[in-house]
């Protein structure tokens, strides 16, 4: 949590408000570029929450403190990408947010204080991978400690690899 966030498992009452977060075209341009079907956005909103039991880290959902509305979504996992480096070592950071949360510093926020759960839960090293032309999530990264390590190809495209506390 933090003074603005509230970070929560997923809850079947966010999916309608996940769904349409991923079917906004302008969210996905940089998270694979393809708008997912509300039978995606359940399935990878089950999973991050079933990554808690399986790896000890997961993803939450990401709530305006104040209002109570649905801002987003971050948290770790491991995705078994099968990319070089093999980046299941480590936990994988990943973020998205709708737009009501665009420009006011929120993925900043949500971000910071995800890591400082990690920092204590799991001390050690973490990776990000954000597209090459996502300048916001890269900012986003830098501010929470990551640091550019290397490119890498995912699905035939390009795609830079954060690395932080290595």
């Amino acid at each position: 949590m933090t003074d603005r966030l509230i970070l929560r498992p997923f809850e079947e009452g966010d999916f309608p408000h996940a769904a349409a977060m991923w079917g906004d075209e302008d969210v996905v341009r940089f998270i694979g570029g393809v708008i997912r079907s509300p039978q995606d956005v359940w399935f990878a909103s089950v999973r991050g929450r079933g990554m808690w039991e399986v790896k000890g880290f997961g993803y939450w959902t990401v709530i305006d403190r104040k209002t109570g509305i649905f801002l987003g979504e971050a948290g770790f996992a491991d995705f078994k990408r099968g990319i070089d480096p093999d980046l299941s070592q480590w936990p994988e950071a990943g973020w998205a947010f709708g737009r009501a949360s665009w420009g006011r510093g929120i993925a900043s926020e949500a971000v910071g204080a995800m890591h400082t759960w990690l920092d204590d839960a799991m001390p050690g090293q973490s990776v990000c991978i954000i597209d090459n032309d996502n300048r916001a999530s890269g900012r986003v990264a830098e501010k929470s400690g990551y640091e550019f390590w290397t490119h890498a190809d995912m699905r035939g495209k390009p795609v830079n690899v954060y690395r932080r506390g290595a």
